[in-house]
């Protein structure tokens, strides 16, 4: 089993910076394809960006030169550095795990962005 808390969410104002951690426990952690996704009122939640055991990555248009996402397998810890936010990243974001190709089988419970203009 892989369990998933996720902090360093806010508030911040346009163009500023924040930092989200999503601390994982679990024998298999090292294994897993960890993914950050969002959901803002209203909408569907939608991917942000995944890291592979490998440190492979992969972003969405929406977010890709802006967002970083960064594993520690040592520590059990993935990160989203989130640079040059925006109004329309305001979510709640989530820290996810998956093998392979499989569905996102973990979650955690979320943390809230507020960018406000």
């Amino acid at each position: 089993q892989v369990q998933l808390v996720e902090s360093g969410g806010g508030l911040v104002q346009a163009g500023g910076s924040l930092r989200l951690s999503c601390a994982a426990s679990g024998r298999t952690f090292s294994s897993y394809v960890m993914g950050w996704f969002r959901q803002a009122p209203g909408k569907e939640r939608e991917f942000v960006s995944h890291i592979r055991s490998s440190g492979s990555t992969y972003y969405s248009d929406s977010v890709k030169g802006r967002f970083t996402i960064s594993r520690d397998n040592a520590k059990n810890m993935v990160n989203l550095q989130m640079n040059s936010l925006k109004p329309e990243d305001t979510a709640v974001y989530y820290c996810s795990a998956r093998r392979g190709t499989g569905p996102y089988d973990y979650w955690g419970q979320g943390t809230q962005v507020t960018v406000s203009s």
